[in-house]
């Protein structure tokens, strides 16, 4: 999501000042760290490790060889073909009557080295399998044989009930593409945006790397692939995001929407138990694919610490309570009571108590959170007087499980004005108030007045779909489990013998106390001159697209390709983010969704000559380009990645190269992510539409761009959130959002099955507000009234 957005304003060399910062460690030596990291985190999953290292198999299948081959030695049979008795040989010579204590141990050691045995080549034949990308390039809907053998074999090698990070040890390690065809498809895919002189001049400046400087520094990269995890996702997080000196809030954070509360800091918590367990099952595409699960372990007890040049990601291995922001006034929660977690009813009596708390806020308090607003090299120096002066407090929030606001005014859709307050729903989401965030954490819960809820996610530790999946349990069960009882309460009884809330004290020193002044009226800045708009598209949904024999996502961003070019009037680099999380600690890749197909179907469409049937067959190849995109991004063949890595080596190298220049150097106005819904099975849509995450957005990447994510909610409804910048004259989230509406309709209404689309819903714009937004309406009714009611 967010990820879009950083992306595409990446720009390692440069400080927030502008200043070039050189990367002078020696590329070995760089390369050698990476894989110093890797083996490290190994490391410190041994446990995860021991439990995961044996999968398929389990450590009680030694046990059964081990019996199986004592019986066989009773039996005066001998499995090992001597093996054991050159094994007895080699132990020590206890005397006579330890021969038979001799004999258990060389069957046990022949059993542990066959288990091992049995166990690598288990592994070996998984990561091969997993290796098969050949379904990928299937056409969509379509199962070659090949593809169904490849299924069954995955099934027989994957064991049984698989544990979150089961496949770690299996997964493939994401290949390093070749440099020609990157280079190929990069010019292929900025060809439709550039006129013929510079199209011309940038294949010069192609041509020029490839011969000079392209063989030398894939040679680095394919080193790297082989002795780090993954040749590009630590640079990534690196330099993408800890060396960012930009604010956190708006370029980098993202959030998500729902709309209750009550149980839901509980449930985050069920979450977090069971992750720690590693109860949560792995995600597995078509059922049987598994994905990396290494972003996993960072979603709670994270916090990212400001730095100068360079943040870092601070991960404790677990933290009993959580830090809550209310009026000002920073509260810490325990979340235990004699190790066990509190009930959903004891966690509510503690907010209570917080929101039934009349102190004030203590002097620059209430604006403090703004320094996690302010860019990053300004929050790191300050907080190196903060930790000094109120090392205490500033621990108990950075070591929290995770940060929870309770906001004092309402949000969330309302009856008198649903389009207005979806909207303004949003931008509390994103920003709030500037000061009432604090954005260093993994993720907070804001929870409003009137009970609706959401997240802000501070996006370096991983990408959406992680924190959307605990998203979703998080609903689910606090709607379907936990549940409330029949005077609003949360089920369960309250304990008074739990102390009270303990209230942080902040000994801030004077020197600070301008630079949380600057930081706020930054923050407020930046808050006021983001543009949020989100409006639900309900006159159709992934139903009548998969009907129509396409892809959904596809649909969509050609659409999206219409839409941009009738608001603007030209087409723009588009970046959409797709996951390459089929390899082991893989991330994100971009698919440059602006195609010459894609151009060509847009120009048709603007073009009063051009038949209906001219348009979808345009349409169809459009489609078919960006799922070839789409899958050589998740196979690990894309653009972007390899051409970022190849960049990073040429500054540790010191090489100049103008072609890798100027790749980073565009400036992409359209960046689109889709939300995924993961866990269909927690919810029943179609008889509980109200506990459906509405999805969640992120900033503009451009100062005249769109930021632009969907989600498909259901099969019939799309929600579609945008933002952009109110200083941008070029640009309006709004009107974008018509555009939108109009480019599905009329990509809908060239399929014989859409037609009655435009023809049914075409009235005026504002009754079909109206109706789009009265849809969403009835979610209100799952909200609670007010805060201070006993919700929480």
């Amino acid at each position: 999501m967010a990820e879009a957005h950083q992306a595409v304003g990446f720009r390692p060399s440069l400080t927030s000042d502008g200043v070039e910062v050189e990367l002078s460690a020696p590329v070995l030596q760089e390369i050698y760290l990476s894989g110093l990291r890797s083996w490290k985190r190994h490391l410190s999953r041994f446990w995860n490790d021991f439990l995961t290292g044996v999968f398929p198999a389990s450590p009680l299948s030694w046990l059964f060889l081990f019996s199986a081959i004592q019986l066989a030695w009773f039996l005066q049979l001998d499995p090992s073909l001597g093996l054991m008795e050159k094994i007895k040989e080699l132990l020590p010579d206890w005397g006579g009557q330890h021969h038979r204590l001799r004999g258990i141990l060389a069957a046990a050691l022949f059993a542990s080295c066959l288990w091992g045995a049995l166990i690598f080549t288990l592994h070996v034949a998984l990561r091969l399998l997993l290796s098969y990308h050949g379904w990928l390039l299937e056409p969509h809907g379509a199962m070659s044989s090949p593809t169904k053998t490849w299924l069954a074999l995955v099934r027989i090698f994957s064991g049984r009930h698989p544990m979150l990070f089961s496949y770690q040890r299996s997964l493939p390690r994401q290949p390093v593409p070749s440099v020609q065809d990157t280079v190929r498809k990069y010019l292929e895919s900025v060809r439709p945006v550039l006129s013929d002189e510079d199209f011309d001049w940038t294949a010069v400046l192609a041509q020029e790397f490839l011969r000079l400087q392209a063989s030398l520094l894939q040679w680095y990269l394919r080193l790297k692939s082989w002795w780090a995890s993954n040749y590009v996702s630590d640079w990534w997080e690196e330099f993408v995001y800890l060396r960012s000196r930009n604010p956190l809030m708006v370029n980098s954070n993202y959030y998500m929407m729902a709309a209750r509360a009550g149980n839901a800091i509980h449930a985050l918590l069920l979450y977090r138990h069971r992750l720690n367990r590693q109860e949560i099952p792995p995600t597995l595409l078509m059922g049987m694919r598994p994905l990396c699960s290494a972003q996993y372990e960072k979603i709670f007890n994270t916090t990212r610490i400001p730095g100068v040049q360079r943040d870092y990601i601070h991960h404790l291995h677990d933290s009993q309570h959580v830090a809550v922001f209310h009026r000002g006034r920073f509260f810490r929660v325990g979340t235990h009571s004699r190790n066990s977690l509190l009930s959903p009813r004891a966690l509510e009596q503690q907010f209570q108590r917080i929101l039934d708390d009349p102190s004030p806020a203590c002097p620059y308090e209430e604006h403090l959170a703004a320094l996690t607003a302010a860019p990053r090299d300004t929050w790191a120096q300050v907080r190196t007087s903060l930790k000094t002066q109120a090392a205490e407090a500033l621990e108990v929030v950075e070591g929290a499980a995770f940060f929870v606001s309770l906001d004092a005014e309402p949000a969330g859709l309302t009856r008198e004005d649903p389009a207005a307050s979806l909207d303004a729903y949003a931008h509390a989401l994103l920003a709030g108030r500037g000061h009432d965030r604090w954005f260093d954490k993994s993720f907070t819960l804001i929870v409003f007045s009137n009970g609706k809820l959401g997240l802000s996610v501070e996006h370096s530790w991983a990408d959406c779909p992680i924190s959307g999946h605990m998203w979703e349990f998080t609903l689910a069960t606090e709607c379907f489990q936990l549940g409330y009882s029949a005077d609003g309460h949360c089920k369960g009884h309250p304990d008074p013998t739990l102390p009270q809330p303990q209230r942080l004290q902040w000994d801030l020193p004077d020197q600070i106390h301008s630079s949380i002044s600057v930081a706020l009226r930054g923050a407020k800045i930046l808050s006021e001159n983001v543009d949020c708009h989100v409006f639900p598209f309900s006159l159709f949904g992934k139903s009548f697209i998969r009907r129509c024999h396409l892809s959904s996502d596809s649909f969509i961003q050609i659409a999206l390709q219409l839409a941009h070019f009738r608001d603007r009037g030209q087409f723009c680099l588009t970046y959409e983010s797709a996951m390459t999380r089929l390899f082991l600690e893989g991330r994100t890749e971009t698919v440059r969704s602006c195609t010459r197909e894609a151009c060509s179907f847009v120009r048709a469409m603007e073009d009063k000559e051009k038949t209906d049937p001219q348009c979808l067959a345009l349409f169809r190849v459009a489609v078919d380009k960006h799922q070839a995109l789409l899958k050589a991004a998740m196979s690990g063949q894309g653009v972007d990645r390899h051409l970022f890595a190849l960049y990073i080596v040429s500054r540790f190298l010191h090489l100049q190269s103008p072609f890798l220049t100027q790749v980073h150097s565009e400036q992409w106005q359209l960046s689109t992510s889709q939300i995924p819904v993961q866990q269909m099975h927690l919810f029943d849509i179609h008889n509980y539409p109200d506990y459906v995450s509405s999805g969640g957005g992120f900033g503009p990447a451009d100062e005249h761009g769109y930021g632009v994510s969907y989600i498909f909610m259901g099969d019939d409804m799309i929600t579609f959130h945008i933002s952009s910048k109110k200083s941008s004259t070029k640009t309006d989230s709004h009107r974008l959002g018509q555009h939108i509406e109009d480019a599905l309709l009329d990509v809908a209404s060239l399929f014989q099955a859409g037609q009655h689309f435009k023809r049914q819903f075409r009235g005026s714009r504002e009754e079909d507000s109206r109706r789009r937004c009265g849809f969403l309406s009835r979610q209100t009714g799952a909200s609670k009234t007010s805060m201070t009611s006993p919700e929480i």
